[in-house]
């Protein structure tokens, strides 16, 4: 097959190519030669040798979706679900972070297809209708979409007009996306406000988490995403991508190990990493440890190693603000079991102060800050609970009354453990 141009915002980083049994990443002599040439993962440092196997499909098949998702894609576009590097043709255009893929015939074509497809509330409401046969659109003209993740998805251009009406449109050829819409799936009611009132808890409580809100777009409840990893060009008129990769990606786990249980990687490397990583390791740790806590305390089961990210910025790796972020517990139907162990506590019932405890002992945190952090969370969940006008409208009580339960048993218990 035809090799694929690799671009970071635009330019031109290396060459990947399927070899028939592996995937092979080289990038080029030029861009190594730049004063400000970053590596596009940490398991992809800048060197001249070429990347093959597994590094090279963990990152770059990391860019895709999964499960249902991937499969239906795959029969939509008439390629295999279990080919990275036919997926990343057809739909690798716009990914997560600062990455396009591009064909080498392509790449010096000119950009007359670029630009935005205004779209019409009717065929807002149409494309809602249609994402879960053809998640992503998929095989429409002008479109190579791609988020990683089991849910159905969609990223957008949305602009507000002079009158301040919101306007929504499709991103053509290598137009950034500024926002990412998720459809609520029919077997999970009530999905988008729980996860918007999760994300708006976050968010209240002083977390850095990503801006998000429910809507509803003709019959379909949809959760919308302001992209963290898009922010305004220079000249306010377009979006600049910020190069992003999640900590899967980083740790080198394929999306299929992305849990703990599936050999998938655990809070203890996790937070190593941070402190081997990041370039503000201190504020990054305790930027997971929220994280952590917060998932905990609200019923979170499925905080995995592709829901946190480090963001590339100006020569900065930092963790990137919190997404994800659902009541799990709101379904009695969906597992228990955490994505990364707490300490020894495998499952959301078992998790406790002493947990948090043994996992500072595994990860060479301070167990004196994290208690001191879990109790102000939990006083701070619960202020904000109390407060009617601090968080949206959230029909499902139970939600509310979940992690109003876990934040009063998580504080009792904290205060009361023996240091």
């Amino acid at each position: 097959m035809s090799p694929l141009i690799v671009h970071l915002n635009g330019r031109r980083v290396g060459v990947l190519r399927d070899d028939g049994n592996q995937l092979t990443f080289r990038y080029d002599a030029v861009w190594l030669e730049e004063k400000r040439a970053c590596a596009l993962s940490r398991q992809l440092p800048l060197q001249s040798e070429a990347f093959l196997g597994q590094r090279v499909s963990v990152f770059f098949g990391g860019l895709l979706p999964e499960a249902d998702s991937r499969d239906q894609i795959a029969r939509n576009l008439g390629i295999s679900a279990n080919n990275d590097f036919a997926m990343l043709e057809r739909i690798g255009g716009e990914c997560a972070g600062a990455i396009a893929l591009v064909s080498e015939e392509m790449e010096g074509r000119a950009t007359s297809d670029d630009g935005v497809r205004w779209l019409s509330e009717e065929e807002v409401i149409g494309i809602m209708d249609r994402l879960p046969h053809q998640p992503l659109l998929a095989g429409e003209q002008g479109l190579r979409l791609s988020l990683a993740g089991a849910q159905v998805k969609l990223p957008v251009v949305i602009d507000s007009t002079a009158g301040g009406a919101a306007r929504m449109a499709l991103p053509l050829g290598d137009t950034p996306s500024t926002h990412i819409i998720k459809p609520e799936p029919l077997r999970f009611p009530g999905l988008a406000e729980n996860e918007a009132w999760c994300m708006a808890l976050a968010r209240r409580i002083g977390l850095d988490a990503a801006e998000a809100w429910a809507e509803r777009i003709g019959n379909a409840p949809c959760l919308i995403i302001k992209r963290y990893d898009r922010v305004p060009a220079a000249s306010g008129e377009t979006a600049r991508r910020l190069h992003q990769e999640d900590f899967c990606q980083a740790l080198g786990y394929p999306s299929s190990r992305k849990y703990q249980q599936e050999g998938g990687p655990s809070l203890r490397e996790c937070f190593q990493m941070i402190r081997e990583w990041s370039t503000t390791p201190v504020l990054d740790i305790r930027h997971m440890l929220d994280a952590v806590i917060f998932a905990a305390v609200t019923g979170n089961a499925d905080a995995h190693g592709k829901n946190h990210s480090f963001l590339y910025a100006q020569d900065t790796r930092r963790m990137a603000p919190l997404y994800d972020q659902v009541c799990t517990l709101a379904w009695p139907e969906l597992s228990t079991t955490l994505s990364m162990k707490i300490g020894s506590a495998a499952t959301l019932a078992e998790v406790s102060p002493e947990h948090f405890k043994q996992l500072c002992g595994m990860a060479k945190l301070g167990w004196p800050m994290a208690r001191e952090r879990i109790k102000t969370v939990c006083r701070q969940i619960l202020d904000s609970i109390s407060d009617p006008q601090a968080l949206p409208a959230l029909k499902n009580a139970k939600v509310r009354d979940i992690v109003t339960e876990r934040a009063e048993r998580m504080l009792r218990l904290t205060e009361v453990i023996i240091p």
